[in-house]
This record gives structure tokens, sequence and C-alpha cells, in this order.
């Protein structure tokens, strides 16, 4: 054969492997985020604003700087912790701590952020959180998969217990479950709804809901704790230095960086 012939396909042989190579590492420097609608935390970019909320704001500085590149799916809550389950996707930002998802996920170590709740009711309403005995006859709104154990175990075991299934709505939707909510609690159709103090003050906000409703304090007995879960599924080596990654950027974004994220979105975190 030729030399230059030998010469040319030895190049292509080149080219070719260069070019998969290029293709492993950049698939393997991209991390597919699974996340839901949770605003101001984490929010579905629209038409009328390309905004993902400052978790993902912090999750995109942390992984960036590492050289990676994060590809998002916007999904239900639901949808989202079995896609992580599935191994569709590496990770999903928040979760709250429990023992049967530890079964599944892996946990980082490092927490998100802790979250202050509160309840909505009303506007003219003058009821106010004194333990699950204060409920009822209260009609609660929540929503698939959503667990509060970790923030009382009492109101959990109150929403599961099959006694209150008549007084307890479970409210599915794509990305305005909580707008829908309050709007329930305006037409009387239920009572109340816990959640994030945060969240609550910036749908009222949004929604110039605040003559109609408010925000009753105290919430629930402890805040909600939110941790990244990482996929069983996706390769080991992998999944240990996503969370490595994670860690160590979260103990560096503190005070004023997260004050910056945070002031983005207008909102401050209760102590």
């Amino acid at each position: 054969m030729p030399k230059d012939n030998i010469m040319y396909r030895l190049l292509i042989l080149i080219t070719v492997l260069g070019g998969i190579s290029i293709s492993c590492l950049s698939y393997a420097n991209t991390v597919k985020v699974c996340y839901d609608q949770w605003p101001p935390m984490t929010i579905f970019p629209a038409d009328e604003s390309a905004e993902r909320g400052f978790v993902i704001d912090m999750l995109e500085q942390i992984y960036t700087a590492q050289g990676y590149t994060l590809e998002y799916y916007e999904v239900p809550l639901a949808r989202g912790l079995d896609m992580v389950a599935e191994g569709l996707c590496d990770m999903l930002p928040e979760y709250l701590l429990s023992q049967s998802a530890e079964q599944t996920f892996v946990y980082a170590s490092e927490k998100t952020f802790e979250y202050a709740s509160a309840f909505v009711i009303r506007r003219n309403d003058s009821w106010r959180y004194s333990g699950v005995q204060s409920l009822n006859h209260k009609r609660i709104a929540t929503g698939p998969g959503w667990d509060y154990s970790s923030m009382s175990v009492n109101y959990q075991n109150h929403l599961d217990d099959p006694k209150n299934s008549h007084l307890i709505e479970i409210i599915a939707g794509y990305d305005d479950v909580v707008d829908r909510i309050l709007q329930m609690i305006i037409d009387h159709r239920v009572d109340v709804y816990a959640d994030s103090e945060l969240v609550l003050q910036h749908v009222l906000n949004r929604l110039n809901l605040n003559e109609k409703l408010q925000i009753v304090r105290p919430g629930l007995e402890h805040k909600l704790v939110e941790i990244p879960i990482f996929s069983k599924k996706i390769p080991s080596k992998k999944r240990q230095q996503l969370i490595k990654i994670w860690n160590e950027g979260r103990q560096l974004i503190k005070g004023q960086q997260e004050n910056d994220l945070l002031q983005k979105y207008n909102v401050t975190l209760s102590e």
C-alpha cells in the first residue's frame, strides 16, 4: 500500500478516535440535573424570564467553576425523584433528609439551605398553628410525594391518617401547584397550606395576594433542611466526584456570596 494512503488512513483514525475521546469527555463533564418548580429557589424558565432560581444559580456557579456543563430537566418533584433513582438524572439539588430516601439516593454532606416554615390562610381567618390538634376540621392542601416529617412527624402523621383523608387535598401539577393552592384557599376549597416562609412570601408578592391571604407563624416545629441527592445508578467514581465538588463548593459560598444570590431574587432567609 502506498505510504501516502497509510498516512491518510492513520490521520483519519486519529481524527475519529480524537472525536470519540472529546465526545466522551464532554459527556463525562456534563451534570444532568432534575429539579421541580419551587420559586424562588428553583424556577422553570419561561418566555418572560430565563431565571432558574437562586439554588440553580448556586449549583451552576459551583460546577462550572470545575469545568462542568449542566443539563436541566424541569419536572414535577415526583418525576424528578424517579429520574434520579433510574439514573436518567445525576442529581436533584434539594430534597429533605429521610431514611427511606437514603435507600434510593446518596445524599451530599453539605445541605443546600435550611428554611423556616409558615402557614398561609385567608386574610380574615384568626387560626394559628399550635400543634396537630389545632388542625382538627381544617382542610389542608399538599402535593403528591411531599414529606413534612423532617419538620414535624406529628403533622405528617396527621396528613397520612386515613381518618383525615376527607380533609387532605393532594394537588398535582407541572409548575403552578402553589399558585393553585393559594387560589383554592381564597375560594374556600381548602383552609391552610404549609411551606417555606420564603416561598409563601415570594408567591403572595408575585400574585399580589397580600390583601386576600396572610402568612402566619409559628410554622412547623423544625426547619426544613434541604440537601442534594445523587443517583446510585451513575458510576461510583463520577458520583463521588460530583458530591465532593458540591460539598467543597457549598462550603465556600457563605456570607456575602450567599447573600448576593438571594438578593438577586429579592429574598432573605429567616434566622
